[in-house]
């Protein structure tokens, strides 16, 4: 801070008014504009006598005084209206004051319009009412004003306005006034430092705060009660937890105030232990705790998941008689919610005798955080049948209930509630209506709403990024991060999302730039961070790299085995995959239901249905876990891929469950195989009545009567999907190429390049030809109208492998993600590419992951037989 002039001013310069911003006030214009209200009711006869006893002679000063003494509002602004000449500086006085007392907001900026229009600049007493008045209205710009024209000012003036401008949010502006206090010469009170200090906490300004800390110590506040009290605070909400305990075990006096704050501030760090310690040592020195204290100490006890505490707390509360108190009641509330106990919740809510909208809101979270989204808007409609206004926290939790149920014609009554109440500037209510529309597959309105974000968070964009995965527009997910990274730092939660993305686009090069920014901030071990960069090389064909990352992973849980085991299913590695569950149950692992949907899938891809057959029972026989429909689905493609399909047929009408479209498309997928029309026939027949618009489902009924020579069916089944519109699906892949990502269409001809990725496809065709393998099958202009190969499949994953094959230099895996299956003749072609080039080709289809190398094919050719 710069030292003070050496015969500093009574008042230094003033910045220009533009220079503040301007808070939530009136316009400035306002004071001006402010028309009289009806004039009102004559004094009466006893109202005028009490005034004319208080002064000999006709004085509107001396008047105005009386009616203020007694209470007179409407008379006195009538009066000071209507008088010729303006009163004295006194009557003024105590005008302002009767006002505030009164809290009459209209009656008080239009005594302050009379004063400003009346006097070039205010009185330092006069100016201090003023102030003082509008501050508690929150008046901050008119304040300003006043303050502007106050020659002198005092302690007092100053105090008023950096407080003030503190309780109006605008911190910085309070902490600039502050600065300006100390240029001016003028040496702040006991009262100042609370105010600058609480500003200090709340912007969050650690070093400012230990600016004040100094000057508390220079100006000779440091044995003061209130002022440390707030140093403590400040601390606190600074990050600071050790300066403050340092602040609080030096006081020699303390108060019920410096025990709660402090108490709070390691709360409010994360150090919840030496919080309650703290509160049992205050027991012990036989400080009595307040309300704020037994709340405070609720609501912490519930973050410690320890119920005996937490019902010991429930009864001191009773005990010291706090048990019917709303503010207590919230907090306990919040603290069963925390331990998971909504039913306790709900009983403590239902005793209330009063509930303001804290309790309702604290019903709402709790329900919505413990997994009840359906209870949460239930009281969510309770409350409004109440009449209870709800304030952002309630709108955003019942938001995130919204997100969890799909409720999206409720989300959107709560976005129009918000955006009446004005709550769409609060960050929190904008957070939760981006992931209620991204959940609710609205993200084009997600978009809207961040777009016009006041400001965005590291939860803002981490809430889009993850958005955009969920709604399958990963390469916005990448865009979206790439420009979050300029202004924003993203945490754990971020990186997951965007690793994910990469995973679905198989962007392997920006995964592992994602990875090394993962690595320099420090924090490759947080959360589902190991699980996501396990997740990312698995599906990008990299088996190497997740291994590796497997084995660094300290903390493994049943999610990270399960990663690995539908990673080694990928790669047709089935017998690896039972080998490692085997590995993962000696280490004391439990398996879960995911665990056993990787597994039957690794027998089914590789025909074990004895090995299938004895891990499905063992999920009930040995780890007491019920089969769901995706093991059920994967038990009948074990059967139907190897021919048992009377079996496959005969196990599902025997499920203890209704078999959704998966269980019956897997049967359908074998009779494709197998060509067994009539049993394919039928599973179409209950596939098309559970999903009638699923284009996947006839693409198989189109396989079966395609290899089975029945055009004539094939035929009606291409023009029921062209009525229903399922035929226009265009196919799409996408190749990544120095951290690009490239996207080829089917009959693509848009690229750059396409000269070169055509020539270098002709030159592998011709080979082929020279082989005897032709690249193209040889079919009537009728059969080629109907294959399903150019119209299911589109061929452009060729066009994306030749661009990587052009672009990549020589013996580097070229990896391809594609949105649709693979046709024979692709797979063909790509198995030829492979052997031809010596590159190792892995593509991702909509059905599996297909690593060519040297002319074979990781599935197989399972199915392109």
């Amino acid at each position: 801070m710069p030292p003070p002039p050496a015969k500093p001013a009574l008042n230094p310069p003033l910045l220009p008014l533009a220079s503040l911003p301007s808070p939530r006030a009136l316009p400035p214009s306002r004071l001006h504009r402010l028309s009289p209200e009806k004039r009102p009711r004559r004094l009466s006869s006893a109202a005028v006598s009490a005034a004319a006893s208080t002064s000999s002679s006709a004085d509107p000063s001396a008047e105005l005084r009386a009616l203020c003494s007694h209470g007179q509002l409407a008379q006195a602004l009538w009066l000071l209206e209507s008088s010729a000449e303006p009163p004295d500086e006194d009557a003024y006085v105590a005008l302002f004051r009767l006002c505030e007392w009164r809290r009459a907001v209209e009656p008080g900026l239009r005594a302050c319009a009379h004063a400003d229009d009346r006097h070039a600049w205010f009185g330092l007493r006069l100016g201090n009412a003023m102030l003082s008045m509008l501050i508690r209205f929150g008046e901050t710009w008119h304040a300003w004003r006043v303050f502007a024209k106050m020659p002198e000012r005092d302690v007092f003036s100053w105090n008023v306005m950096v407080g003030g401008y503190g309780k109006a949010g605008l911190l910085e502006e309070a902490l600039d006034l502050y600065h300006r206090m100390m240029w001016a010469g003028m040496r702040p009170d006991v009262y100042t430092f609370p105010c600058v200090l609480r500003s200090c906490g709340g912007v969050p300004d650690w070093e400012m705060g230990r600016e004040v800390h100094a000057h508390v110590l220079l100006f000779g506040f440091g044995g003061e009660v209130d002022v440390l009290n707030a140093l403590m605070t400040m601390y606190a909400k600074c990050g600071d937890a050790v300066a403050a305990r340092k602040v609080f075990d030096g006081m020699t006096v303390m108060d019920c105030i410096s025990w709660n704050a402090m108490i709070a501030g390691h709360f409010e760090n994360g150090e919840c232990n030496t919080g309650l310690e703290l509160f049992l040592t205050m027991l012990e020195d036989e400080v009595q705790p307040n309300l704020m204290t037994i709340t405070s100490v609720t609501v912490a006890s519930g973050l410690l998941s320890d119920i005996s505490f937490a019902k010991e707390m429930h009864g001191l509360a009773v005990k010291r008689g706090f048990a019917t108190d709303v503010a207590f009641c919230n907090s306990l509330i919040q603290m069963y919610a925390s331990l998971g106990m909504m039913g306790q919740a709900r009983t403590v809510f239902s005793r209330m005798d009063a509930r303001d909208a804290m309790s309702w809101t604290a019903m709402i979270s709790g329900y919505e955080k413990n997994g009840f989204p359906d209870k949460a808007l239930e009281v969510y409609a309770l409350m409004e049948v109440n009449n209870v206004s709800p304030d952002d926290v309630t709108i955003a939790s019942a938001l995130a209930a919204c997100a969890c149920l799909g409720r999206l014609d409720v989300g959107i009554k709560l976005h129009e509630l918000a955006e009446s109440k004005g709550f769409m500037s609060y960050i929190v209510v904008a957070n939760a209506l981006l992931e209620m529309y991204a959940k609710s597959k609205h993200i084009d309105k997600a978009i809207e709403v961040f777009k016009y974000m006041p400001e965005k968070d590291v939860v803002s964009w981490s809430s889009m990024i993850a958005g955009f995965c969920f709604n399958h527009r990963n390469f916005e997910a990448l865009y979206y991060f790439r420009h979050m990274l300029v202004d924003v730092k993203p945490n754990s939660v971020t990186f997951i999302a965007a690793l994910a993305a990469c995973a679905a686009t198989g962007a392997l090069r920006s995964g592992k730039e994602i990875h090394a920014h993962v690595l320099r901030c420090g924090i490759e071990s947080e959360g589902y961070l190991p699980n996501a960069l396990i997740d990312l090389y698995a599906k990008c064909g990299q088996t190497g790299y997740a291994w590796a990352q497997f084995c660094v992973h300290g903390a493994k849980d049943v999610v990270s085995w399960n990663i690995m085991l539908a990673g080694f299913v990928a790669h047709g590695h089935g017998d690896t995959a039972l080998s490692f569950f085997n590995q993962m149950v000696k280490t004391g692992e439990c398996p879960d239901e995911v665990t056993f949907v990787a597994l039957l899938c690794a027998c089914s891809r590789g025909g074990m249905v004895k090995e299938g057959w004895e891990l499905f029972h063992s999920m009930t026989e040995k780890y007491s876990i019920l089969p769901n429909l995706k093991h059920y689905a994967c038990m009948v493609d074990l059967l139907s891929r190897v021919g048992r399909l009377t079996e496959a047929y005969n196990f599902i009408t025997e499920m203890p469950i209704t078999p959704d479209a998966a269980v019956w498309g897997a049967l359908l997928n074998g009779c494709r195989i197998h060509r067994n029309v009539e049993l394919g026939e039928l599973a179409a027949k209950y596939l098309f009545e559970l999903e009638p618009n699923d284009a996947g489902y006839y693409v198989l009924l189109c396989d079966l009567y395609a290899d089975a020579g029945r055009w004539d069916k094939l035929s009606r089944v291409r023009k029921t999907m062209r009525d229903k519109g399922l035929d226009h699906c265009s196919g799409c892949s996408w190749v990544e190429v120095k951290g690009v990502v490239h996207a080829f269409l089917t009959d693509d001809e848009s690229h750059p390049q396409i000269r070169e990725i055509n020539t270098v496809l002709e030159g592998i065709y011709e080979r082929m030809k020279a082989s005897d393998c032709v690249p193209v099958e040889s079919r009537s202009p009728e059969d080629k109208e109907v294959s399903k190969d150019d119209i299911f499949c589109g061929h452009s994953e060729r066009l994306a492998v030749a661009f990587g094959l052009i672009s990549t230099a020589p013996g580097t895996p070229v990896s391809v993600t594609k949105n649709q299956y693979t046709c024979q003749n692709c797979h063909r072609i790509l198995k030829m590419i492979s052997n031809i080039v010596r590159r190792d080709i892995i593509v991702r289809d909509s059905k599996e992951l297909h690593h060519f190398k040297d002319g074979s094919c990781t599935c197989g050719d399972e199915g392109y037989s």
